[in-house]
């Protein structure tokens, strides 16, 4: 049997006063080179973001902020402004016209939206069923091509379509024995034509948000719908619009923000009227700044819509904490 022989191990060499100098030196260079790189990290950020930043101060904060402190002045640009305080606020919460005006944007919100919605829900169902992929873009491309039109285009188009004389519109309805319309000269034809021509333009962009969410919906849980017997009918209310509630809320949120500034449509295809029944928020805020030099009222009525659209954006977000459900 042999011995083995057992080796002391060396003592570690105790570090000169060199060697810890060295040491210290790059931890400390380490140290320096990772402060320069989180410095780099941000300042790269920060020329990232400035742009951005600096748009929203400039293109929305000034202005909101100017708007409200122009709302306390009178102001027709010749003379200096002279401070009015909340009767600018008096004035107009007085005038029928305002008054109407928030009332018609009310209702068309409420009829736009929803229609918006609908239609673009269910051609989003439609075409994300069963259908060849070149046809689904086709139709996705068609839908969404109104929305890079310009509003004031669309809408001269549109008033030449609905002419109570020679308009398409009412042609087509003569053919089947439908009375001509008056859809431009009548209350509820005008709201009627407003609402249609803004819808057939904005529904492109809920369409696609809608498409976009029902590709993420598991086709694992329309499939054991299926097997449990439920009909298509029965699987989208209970299934496709629960999980669909996310993009709905998103959809919903960006219809009625853009539905309450509406202008262009009911400012081109019937400047207001028949009497003031299509007049909405926006064109009010244009003919008193732009046509009357009434900018101290003009910014009120700005500021109340600023309110409203805010006020309606949080009673959404509140009601979305019971109707949306998340996955």
């Amino acid at each position: 049997m042999t011995n083995t022989e057992i080796r002391p191990v060396p003592p570690e060499p105790v570090p000169t006063r060199k060697t810890r100098m060295a040491r210290d030196a790059g931890k400390a260079s380490e140290s320096a080179a990772a402060t320069a790189r989180t410095r780099g990290t941000r300042l790269l950020a920060v020329l990232f973001l400035a742009p951005t930043v600096v748009g929203i101060v400039v293109f929305t904060v000034v202005p909101i902020v100017g708007s409200v402190v122009l709302s306390l002045f009178q102001w027709d640009v010749i003379e200096d402004p002279r401070w009015a305080g909340a009767a600018n606020y008096r004035e107009i919460l007085t005038d029928s016209t305002v008054l109407i005006s928030f009332r018609n944007t009310l209702v068309f919100m409420v009829l736009a939206v929803a229609l918006q919605l609908l239609i673009a829900l269910v051609l989003a169902i439609t075409v994300n069923g069963r259908m060849p992929t070149w046809l689904r873009s086709v139709f996705r491309s068609a839908f969404f091509f109104p929305l890079v039109l310009s509003a004031a285009s669309i809408s001269v188009v549109m008033k030449y379509l609905f002419n109570q004389d020679f308009g398409p519109v009412n042609w087509l309805l003569g053919t089947v024995g439908i009375p001509s319309v008056p859809w431009l000269t009548s209350e509820n034809g005008a709201m009627a034509a407003v609402i249609l021509a803004y819808v057939w333009q904005q529904f492109g962009f809920s369409f696609l948000l809608f498409v976009g969410g029902l590709n993420n919906i598991p086709k694992e849980v329309h499939e054991a719908a299926s097997l449990d017997g439920a009909s298509g009918l029965r699987k989208h209310l209970a299934i496709t619009l629960p999980l669909l509630s996310p993009t709905l809320l998103v959809a919903s949120v960006v219809g009625i923000i853009n539905a309450l500034q509406v202008f262009e449509q009911p400012y081109v295809l019937t400047a207001g009227g028949p009497g003031d029944s299509t007049r909405t928020v926006v064109m009010v805020i244009y003919e008193t700044a732009f046509e009357q030099l009434r900018f101290g009222e003009a910014s009120a009525v700005g500021v109340l819509l600023f309110v409203l659209i805010m006020a309606v954006t949080a009673l959404q977000f509140r009601l979305s904490r019971r109707y949306v459900h998340y996955q």
